[in-house]
């Protein structure tokens, strides 16, 4: 796949399908990228999971927070991913493994070799976007 380009048309289909997306480097901090992304999609409908190791026990927008996506009782439809490049590549792969079908890394966040290897695994992967951008823009 291109990832230097996305149709309109997957890109509705991604957040249309994904019902439940687990946030992978959310935080409980309302100043920070992740959160209000997080909220965002919250407020549209979609049930949010907060993933990360600091957060596991507590309670982050009504939803409780895991450590990893191995933690998760249920199979999300999506991973958005607010994490380094490097560390992003781990997470895209693991979630593939998991069959997770659709992987969204955030905007200024790449990484060919996971994204390669994620699709191969059967995943849809969005690179380099924000779904809080591209919402508005799709359903102006």
């Amino acid at each position: 796949m291109n990832h230097d380009q996305y149709s309109d048309d997957l890109l509705r289909h991604v957040l249309e399908s994904a019902r439940r997306i687990a946030v992978v480097g959310a935080t409980a901090d309302p100043a920070k990228p992740s959160f209000y992304v997080m909220k965002f999609l919250a407020d549209r409908g979609h049930q949010v999971i907060p993933v990360n190791p600091a957060l596991a026990g507590q309670t982050v927008l009504g939803q409780a927070a895991y450590a990893s996506l191995a933690d998760l009782p249920e199979r999300p439809d999506m991973v958005d991913i607010f994490r380094r490049p490097d560390a992003a590549g781990k997470v895209a792969v693991e979630a593939a493994g998991r069959g997770i079908p659709y992987i969204w890394m955030q905007l200024g966040i790449r990484n060919e070799a996971a994204a390669a290897a994620a699709e191969a695994l059967g995943s849809t992967v969005i690179m380099d976007r924000c779904p809080m951008i591209e919402v508005p823009r799709l359903y102006r």
